[in-house]
């Protein structure tokens, strides 16, 4: 199978779980905090510590799981884990500002280009 095609695959199911987890979170704590949200980050992050500590330490397994799992599955479920998994290897070789810069720019510039999106949004809407 075509690795697009198995990222694909992953893709969607993981899209229709973080649809699912989020509203039954949502409904089960409320809205006022992004429960839903943050228990599929949380969780995601969980998730591709777990996996590709497996994939590539304590398996051979064929390189297709990684297209599967952490690419399509948990890069549809959360990219949130992978920006976490990346600043993670980056503090695990010492590289602390690096890590640091990549989590302060990441939240910041996010926040700042999701308001200039709404912004942008208003402005031709």
């Amino acid at each position: 199978m075509s690795k697009y095609l198995i990222i694909a695959v992953g893709g969607a199911i993981g899209s229709m779980l973080r649809f699912w987890v989020g509203a039954y979170v949502s409904g089960r704590m409320g809205a006022r905090f992004p429960y839903g949200t943050f228990v599929i980050n949380i969780t995601a992050c969980f998730l591709i510590g777990l996996v590709m500590t497996v994939l590539t330490e304590k398996t051979q397994w064929s390189p297709n799981w990684r297209y599967l799992i952490p690419i399509g599955f948990l890069g549809g479920y959360s990219t949130f884990s992978s920006f976490e998994y990346e600043t993670f290897r980056v503090f695990q070789s010492n590289e602390l500002l690096v890590a640091g810069l990549n989590i302060a720019l990441s939240v910041g510039i996010g926040f700042l280009a999701v308001w200039f999106g709404v912004i942008t949004g208003r402005a031709i809407a």
